[in-house]
């Protein structure tokens, strides 16, 4: 005599996945009708416009960055994903920050001009490493031949080679054409190789050269 076998045994219930984290443009969007939305866009972008802030207006970064947001915070309602991508948009807006700034800023080039490289402290905090070596590249013929271009030519430069943006996403963010771009990195890239005794850390890539 054969035992029953018994009821079949119930499938395992599949666990239910998490959604999908909204995009930034989505959750600026939502950030319209409920603020709380927006805070997340800080998480994920902060470290990337404060180094990019740093590397501009070093130790004023930090309360640059807060206006950063803070701009872009009250400048929500009118993103359009369909011009620029978030990021781009951030770094625009802190680059427009920086325009309060230009002394700041040319004081801070000129000052690491003049400094002579320093040997490395001990018991440095680690978290300032970062921090420390944007200002020893930055030391010395290069931070003269910023502090020697023109501030728009420099704004294309820097949003290039430390925001990392492309040639759209510059005079999207910037509001010119692209050959207005161009035109402008040229000059910018001219003027730092010859300072720098036809060396510049500024060359086009293989790829921009093929645009």
């Amino acid at each position: 005599m054969h035992r029953s076998a018994g009821p079949p045994a119930e499938p395992p219930r599949l666990r239910a996945l998490p959604d999908a984290l909204p995009g930034d443009a989505e959750l600026i969007a939502r950030s319209v009708d409920d603020p709380a939305e927006f805070a997340p866009l800080f998480d994920r972008h902060a470290a990337t416009v404060h180094r990019y802030l740093g590397r501009r207006v070093g130790e004023l970064a930090d309360d640059l960055l807060s206006e950063t947001f803070l701009v872009a915070f009250r400048r929500r309602a009118a993103y359009r994903p369909e011009h620029v991508e978030v990021r781009p948009w951030l770094l625009g807006i802190a680059t427009n920050v920086v325009h309060g700034h230009r002394r700041t800023e040319q004081r801070r080039y000129r000052a690491l001009a003049r400094v002579a490289a320093e040997p490395e402290r001990h018991g440095e905090d680690p978290g300032d490493a970062a921090d420390r070596l944007d200002a020893q590249a930055l030391r010395g013929p290069l931070a003269a031949a910023l502090a020697g271009l023109k501030p728009r030519d420099r704004d294309a430069l820097l949003l290039l080679a430390w925001g990392q943006l492309g040639y759209e996403e510059i005079a999207a963010v910037l509001d010119v054409p692209v050959g207005t771009v161009r035109s402008r990195l040229h000059r910018a890239r001219r003027q730092t190789r010859a300072a720098l005794g036809d060396v510049s850390p500024f060359a086009p890539t293989s790829e921009e050269e093929d645009r």
